[in-house]
């Protein structure tokens, strides 16, 4: 419904900001790295999120797109709702919290205050392919093969395949394939187990 509101800041503090916007006052919840961004600026533009439920209709805002974006990413992990996306983007920057996705940092994630165990292997599982679009420059595709080869080798683990069998074939395929996915290694994989 918003993409972004800009007006001048008029109350702000580590967990929202309220701008004034030609005579009405947004209530916008941000993170500490937004907090952060805005500093000492009286006049400001935030990407915003309306949130709708039943008994609220709450305005999330962020400095940049970036972390706007990362933030709708985590909303869509069953378990991790508004207040907790939010939770995470102020304890990690979103380079932080994109790398530790990225690179299967459940312990990275699980020092965010209340987020467990399940809870981060749910993010990293399910956003696993999908943050590496939020970072322009492509730094998260340098890990390539290394996190193919870790995704592919746990989904094949649980599926019941013996370990070290699971490596070999993974990399055998690594070197014989152009720029592979997930789906295709373990697709191969199953065809030679």
């Amino acid at each position: 419904m918003y993409s972004f509101i800009s007006g001048t800041v008029v109350e702000k503090n580590p967990t929202y900001v309220v701008l004034d916007n030609q005579g009405i006052g947004y209530f916008i919840n941000i993170s500490l790295n937004t907090f952060t961004a805005i500093g000492e600026q009286q006049h400001v533009k935030l990407f915003v999120h309306l949130a709708i439920r039943e008994d609220a209709h709450t305005l999330y805002g962020f400095y940049t797109e970036s972390e706007r974006e990362l933030f709708l990413q985590l909303i869509t992990v069953s378990g991790v709702g508004c207040n907790t996306a939010r939770l995470i983007l102020s304890s990690m920057t979103v380079k932080e919290a994109v790398d530790a996705i990225a690179t299967n940092n459940i312990r990275m994630i699980q020092g965010v205050k209340g987020i467990g165990a399940k809870t981060a292997q749910r993010i990293v599982v399910d956003l696993h392919d999908k943050v590496g679009k939020l970072e322009a420059g492509g730094e998260i595709s340098s890990l390539g093969n290394n996190t193919l080869k870790d995704e592919a080798l746990s989904a094949l683990m649980v599926l019941g395949f013996n370990k070290a069998s699971i490596e070999k074939v993974l990399d055998k395929l690594l070197k014989q394939m152009e720029n592979p996915t997930v789906e295709d290694l373990i697709k191969e994989s199953l065809r030679l187990l």
